[in-house]
């Protein structure tokens, strides 16, 4: 490294938008990056919300083949063996779990009385409906009646696995670059991805499960950042958009390959296969220069710098100059900043910002994946239900991006998890007989959730100081990680009382959305730089309040990636 004077440095000190203007900082250069990372991150809603499909329960009752030995029920139709057989719900339909003692023939001639009758557990397995699934979990290895708890449990481990890998990825991309990090989320997620689908054994599935977790999180932080560290100010807010956008078409795509592939193994390797090119276009995949020059590498910043200037039609960079000077003082920089997490909590209106944003984070999460998670009782097909549910996301996403700046930040993400929490108050007190008027109001619900999450990314990083910025959203990524994680415990609970996961969401997503009202609102004011801005009342500036704040919020979200997306 150089040496330079202070004096030099105050003369040409510069920012990295300044050197992104001399080599165009939204050209085919960015597109392109952004088309090379559509891929990978197509695949990330595919796992996220694999568990619908691949731990579906569907319908089965106890194998009565024991009963039939000795030929007593040899001269009876399947209908008859299973009315003798198998006692029947309230609805009609016959019990999952139980089954008679020994054949009950008098049912055949009056098969409302079965009073009396020993009625024990499933003796010998049961016999699963194979009409909508090949196989799944719950097939594969029983998980049903008082092992169903089971099938949700993968999907709590799942996001386990996401959580611990965005501290360890979070940490591995500043270290070691995010070119270099992500390939090897891309090998963790292939090779877990794949050893999941040939597990012989549940607990091997879920320790397989948690590893894919854990590596594809590194493809969300990686893929974010690489988008967004590439793009002026100017155009982060349209490529950020853009970018989240994988997620929606992933999630639509993913109601595609589960209606096509029925066999849970085959499923998993569909959804992952896509990573295999991925890798290959890995190689054409720059390097982030500001990432580079941070860390002192300018040769290497000089190399990918110039092929943007090039592929955009641009001269190269005039100077090499700028670029050590930059590095000097991005080094500088960096080596200045001394916060940590505790520093979240030390001050008064600190601790009520991150606790009060903490709340928010984790209502949005619980009831994102609370109701994407939940896709029965509402009369229509699973598939097309997940279908449309992904399909909402996308207006709900470009909506919510105008109405921003139009009525502000807190009115909006109050306003979007209070709606949220109405549909399905509103749906717990509609009749199952109106199936079509629920699957209306859950499909409002969903896209109103997804409206919360596009909202809370850029609320959280303009409430938060720059110099305690990354903390503060690594923060609210964990506490949402953790509403995720819990969610699906959370839909166990119908068990008790077919409501309670439902009220439960709806209570968390008003409570949360109640709490956010507490949050001051940050549209057209001056974004906080240091700790004492936030503990100082700030001033409005409606001029700070241009695309910079969106540029800053969509760059910030790639350290808390996508939990929702």
């Amino acid at each position: 490294m150089v040496c330079i004077s202070d004096g030099a440095i105050t003369l040409m000190k510069m920012k990295f938008e300044n050197i992104l203007e001399e080599v165009n900082g939204f050209g085919p250069f960015q597109i392109v990056i952004l088309i090379l990372l559509w891929t990978p991150r197509i695949v990330l809603p595919c796992h996220f919300l694999l568990n619908i499909f691949i731990a579906a329960v569907p319908p089965h009752h106890c194998d009565i083949s024991k009963l039939a030995d000795g030929g007593l029920l040899e001269n009876l139709t399947q209908e008859q063996r299973l009315t003798v057989s198998v006692p029947l719900k309230e609805d009609g339909g016959l019990k999952s779990c139980e089954m008679f003692a020994e054949p009950q023939f008098q049912l055949l001639a009056n098969s409302s009385d079965n009073t009396d009758m020993q009625i024990v557990q499933c003796q010998s397995g049961w016999v699963y409906d194979n009409s909508t699934f090949t196989s799944t979990l719950a097939t594969e290895w029983d998980l049903v009646c008082d092992r169903k708890s089971l099938t949700k449990t993968t999907g709590t481990i799942f996001f386990f696995g996401v959580m611990m890998g965005a501290i360890a990825f979070g940490y591995l991309c500043d270290k070691y670059g995010r070119k270099n990090t992500l390939l090897a989320s891309y090998i963790m997620a292939i090779v877990f991805g794949f050893s999941s689908a040939f597990a012989n054994s549940y607990i091997l599935f879920a320790v397989l499960r948690f590893l894919t977790g854990f590596g594809l999180t590194g493809i969300s932080i990686n893929s974010a950042v690489l988008t967004i560290e590439w793009v002026d100010t100017g155009h982060r807010s349209f490529i950020g958009v853009m970018g989240s956008l994988a997620w929606s078409v992933g999630n639509m795509l993913l109601a595609g390959f589960a209606f096509l592939v029925t066999d849970w193994r085959s499923l998993i390797m569909t959804v992952t296969a896509p990573l295999g090119f991925a890798v290959i276009t890995w190689w054409w995949i720059p390097e982030s220069a500001r990432w580079l020059l941070a860390n002192g590498k300018v040769e290497s910043a000089q190399f990918y710098l110039d092929k943007c200037a090039s592929f955009n039609k641009r001269p190269k960079l005039s100077s090499k100059m700028k670029l050590e000077v930059l590095s000097s003082v991005e080094i500088k920089e960096k080596q200045e900043k001394n916060y940590t997490y505790l520093d979240l909590f030390k001050t008064p209106k600190m601790r009520l910002l991150s606790l009060k944003a903490g709340i928010v984070w984790f209502g949005v999460a619980l009831t994102y994946y609370g109701i994407s998670l939940n896709i029965s009782g509402f009369g229509l097909n699973m598939y097309l239900t997940h279908f449309i549910y992904a399909a909402i996301e996308v207006p709900a996403k470009l909506m919510i991006y105008f109405l921003l700046n139009i009525i502000g930040r807190r009115k909006c993400q109050a306003g979007t998890l209070l709606l949220t929490g109405i549909c399905i108050a509103i749906n717990i007190f509609l009749p199952k007989g109106l199936w079509h008027v629920r699957a209306v109001v859950a499909i409002l619900g969903k896209g109103l959730s997804e409206a919360s999450f596009t909202t809370v990314f850029l609320y959280t990083t303009e409430l938060y100081p720059t110099v305690i910025r990354q903390n503060g959203l690594g923060y609210v990524s964990f506490i949402s990680r953790l509403g995720v994680s819990i969610a699906p415990l959370i839909l166990l609970l119908e068990d008790v009382w077919t409501l309670l996961p439902q009220i439960i969401i709806g209570c968390m997503a008003i409570t949360s959305g109640l709490v956010s009202l507490l949050l001051p609102e940050t549209m057209n004011m001056r974004l906080p730089e240091i700790i004492d801005d936030v503990e100082k009342p700030r001033k409005k500036d409606i001029c700070s309040q241009t695309s910079e704040s969106a540029g800053v919020a969509l760059e910030s979200k790639s350290t808390t990636t996508e939990t929702e997306e």
